[in-house]
């Protein structure tokens, strides 16, 4: 066979896996694009949709927190660490293939305030993100899991909640939003400092 025909049959053999790579690269710029937009929802302690935004309720002298860190005076630190705050589902037997992404689910804000009450705090926080359809996804109600830990200044474990929040996945848009607004409470002791508290938002069961 001459070379020229070989290169051909290269080329034609090649196809299938740049489509693959096609199909990845355009899942990927649509995680980029939703990076780039916003979500949001209401303040009673329920999951809206709220078009473009990724805004979280309105919390009268809340401070607000970078997901990353968490930190703020005089207030536990709430934090969602960067394995934590993702939540991709896929179809089944396929974990891990992008190209077999149902919705993948992100927490990108989170905001609290704090009241003390002799011994114990009370922290109301809040987080919000958003849902992205993935390749083998379609428009619809989707719902994660997500759980809440409080720890102390030695790491102990002093109050825990579960949750399961929902966003709304629109006909012809690829991403819903979320959010959700709870208080938790627990004791501080006594020569310890607020911020050596933390506040765990994880998806998880």
């Amino acid at each position: 066979m001459s070379s020229r025909g070989r290169g051909e049959l290269r080329r034609i053999h090649d196809l299938p896996s740049l489509k693959a790579r096609a199909l990845v690269g355009l899942f990927a710029t649509a995680i980029l694009v939703a990076g780039c937009a916003s979500g949001g929802g209401s303040g009673d302690g329920t999951s809206a949709s709220l078009g473009n935004e990724d805004r979280l309720p309105e919390m009268p002298n809340a401070s607000s927190i970078d997901p990353a860190s968490g930190k703020s005076p005089n207030c536990p630190q709430v934090v969602a660490w960067p394995n934590e705050r993702l939540f991709t589902v896929y179809q089944p037997g396929h974990d891990g293939d992008a190209l077999s992404v149902i919705h993948r689910g992100e927490i990108t804000k989170l905001s609290r305030e704090c009241q003390f009450y002799s011994g114990q705090v009370v922290v109301k926080y809040g987080f919000a993100g958003r849902v992205l359809l993935g390749p083998k996804g379609k428009a619809g109600t989707v719902t994660m899991p997500v759980t809440i830990r409080a720890t102390g200044a030695d790491k102990r474990t002093l109050a825990t909640d579960k949750m399961s929040i929902t966003a709304t996945v629109p006909q012809g848009n690829p991403v819903g939003y979320f959010s959700m607004v709870r208080e938790i409470s627990f004791p501080v002791q006594v020569g310890t400092r607020l911020e050596d508290y933390k506040i765990f938002v994880a998806f998880k069961k």
